[in-house]
């Protein structure tokens, strides 16, 4: 149940004016104005809105996630393929369109902490956005305008429309944040396993224009019911112009805080080159498409079941120590299982599982390291949340010009091979690819050194605490 105490309110309205409302007047004011409020981690509106948050995930991270399948039928069709560029602005349309979401919390999360009534216009306008754009992006010739349409306006709508979501949730859910967080984060796996599976024989069917059209369609049948239902918990109306919702400002002061953003940086510098590379890596091998992608079905698959399960975890345990058997995992797993072991396709179905379930629940971590130091400001733990996503956004920017670089290494001439001769993954395509897998275990074995370090700074502070504790 929510609480009535004024702690719980302060985090919607400026001191001042909470203690005006909960004050002045008659006891029965205030408790008609806690009862208004809806139950919090529980009940039908709370629940409502999370599975409408796992829709909208599946929708606006899902399909950019899968740009490798419309890529494939970008790169066949002449009418793409033969313009000037193609080969290289083709590729950047899906990590730039994630890109740009993640980067751009740092923009979109302030606005709504300043004016929360502007969350309802946002997710309006963000899935009017979302339609235009693959509408425009279907019906244009052009690589240049595909990029502009599908790869810079979708990520600006699907930015507008996926921030209330995560604003909305942190207010619904408090003491399940962390769960509700890998709910909604296992959206993108699902749709990591299901869109690669039906846009290939609709693209066949009717060609990667119309697939895009339909798509632009199914995104306004599916949202337009469901926006009314995402509302907020707590009382927007009564913050007017720039009113902060919480102007505490010790949480910069937070190491652990910090630790978890370097930690989150670095991971990300590593995590988006296997999901990038792993259906190339497959075809060096002489693998199929098919084959390729069921690698790719199984790790999102395992990303679906990581990221619920480390979410849950996550409001239970202590969360230092599930970031450090995260990374530890990772790092693992992409050293042995994709190093030594993925010559085969055996190998490259192992690794695409093992990754799924060691690197795809780090996400839902987010809220466990946000929560302490947010605890039931729902306006700071969005902000917060903003510096996780951007931080994320960096990784993945950065994922193809620093993978691309170090595949450049190796000299053509050693780049030819014939299935079956190489003995390690590090071997495959005579070495084309060892470079960028060292240096994606790299970043999980420093993200593990930062977050060790960390622990051992939290676990000093917290002692500290104690200590003083004691003595007053």
């Amino acid at each position: 149940m929510v609480s009535t105490t004024p702690s719980k309110q302060s985090i919607t309205l400026p001191q001042s004016d909470l203690a005006q409302e909960l004050n002045a007047g008659s006891t029965g004011n205030s408790i008609r104005h806690e009862s208004s409020l809806g139950q919090a981690d529980g009940g039908f509106q709370a629940w409502l809105l999370l599975i409408s948050a796992f829709l909208v995930e599946i929708l606006i991270w899902g399909y950019p996630g899968s740009y490798g399948v419309l890529l494939v039928a970008y790169l066949q069709d002449p009418k793409f393929s033969t313009q000037s560029h193609a080969s290289t602005l083709l590729p950047l349309v899906g990590n730039l369109c994630t890109g740009i979401m993640y980067i751009s919390a740092l923009v979109i999360y302030p606005t709504m902490h300043w004016y929360p009534r502007i969350r309802r216009v946002y997710t309006w306008s963000g899935t009017a956005i979302c339609s235009g754009s693959l509408i425009l992006a279907s019906f244009t010739d052009k690589v240049t305008l595909l990029v502009a349409f599908q790869g810079v306006l979708f990520a600006i709508g699907g930015s507008l429309v996926y921030a209330p979501v995560i604003s909305y949730l942190s207010e619904w859910f408090v003491n399940k944040r962390g769960m509700a967080n890998g709910i909604v984060f296992s959206g993108a796996g699902v749709g990591g396993a299901v869109f690669p599976l039906i846009l290939p024989p609709l693209i066949a069917r009717y060609g990667v224009q119309k697939t895009t059209r339909a798509y632009a369609i199914c995104i306004l049948i599916c949202l337009i019911p469901t926006l009314p239902l995402m509302k907020a918990r707590l009382p927007e109306t009564r913050v007017h112009g720039p009113a902060p919702r919480s102007s505490n400002r010790q949480w910069l002061r937070k190491n652990n805080l910090w630790f978890f953003v370097a930690m989150n940086t670095i991971q990300s510098l590593g995590y988006f080159i296997p999901t990038t590379w792993l259906p190339t890596f497959a075809s060096s091998l002489g693998l199929s498409t098919s084959q390729s992608s069921l690698a790719l079905t199984l790790l999102s698959v395992a990303n679906i079941i990581a990221g619920t399960t480390m979410g849950w975890l996550s409001d239970k345990f202590d969360i230092w120590i599930l970031a450090i058997v995260s990374l530890v995992g990772t790092c693992l797993a992409t050293f042995i299982v994709w190093g030594v072991l993925s010559f085969s396709l055996s190998g490259i179905l192992a690794y695409g599982v093992v990754y799924g379930l060691t690197a795809g629940g780090w996400s839902s971590l987010w809220y466990g390291f946000v929560n302490p130091v947010a605890k039931d400001d729902p306006s700071l733990a969005t902000t917060l949340f903003s510096f996780m996503l951007a931080t994320r956004g960096i990784g993945n920017i950065l994922t193809t010009p620093i993978s691309t670089a170090l595949q450049g290494r190796t000299q053509a001439s050693e780049l030819t091979t014939h299935h079956g001769i190489a003995k390690t993954g590090f071997d495959v395509a005579g070495g084309h690819y060892s470079a960028m897998i060292s240096y994606a275990g790299a970043c999980f074995a420093a993200a593990t050194v930062v977050s060790i370090v960390g622990w051992a700074f939290d676990r000093r502070s917290r002692a500290r605490i104690i200590s003083r504790q004691i003595r007053d």
